[in-house]
């Protein structure tokens, strides 16, 4: 997992006080079909539409989702293997990118569910 090069600036500020950090409206998860990089620019799923995503409160330096992610009906057949987090639907700053715990080949017309993802920064 990584934190986006956006975010650790915007949290490095926002502790400093040198700016306030404007929360998201909402989170976003992308799909991957390999490491998308820590800007989160690379390897989009080419079934690219971002998910919403909803979070538990933060304990212990980490935080959860609060309820599956569901990409139903994925136009495209090919295989998952990493996520993006981002802080809109379209375009918008990705805040982190990690790995899939394992690949999942989808076939087009399948679905594809995340039931857990946690991010940590311990």
């Amino acid at each position: 997992m990584s934190i986006s090069n956006y975010a650790e600036n915007k949290i490095l500020d926002h502790l400093a006080g040198v700016t306030t950090w404007t929360k998201p409206t909402n989170v976003y998860i992308q799909l991957h079909t390999a490491d998308p990089g820590e800007n989160g620019t690379e390897n989009a799923a080419g079934y690219s539409a971002r998910q919403i995503s909803s979070w538990n409160a933060a304990a212990n330096g980490s935080i959860s989702i609060s309820s599956s992610i569901d990409w139903p009906n994925v136009n495209t057949t090919e295989t998952y293997t990493h996520w993006s987090v981002w802080d809109a639907e379209v375009s918008g700053n990705c805040l982190w990118t990690g790995a899939l715990t394992a690949n999942v080949a989808i076939v087009s017309g399948e679905s594809f569910q995340i039931t857990s993802l946690t991010l940590s920064i311990d």
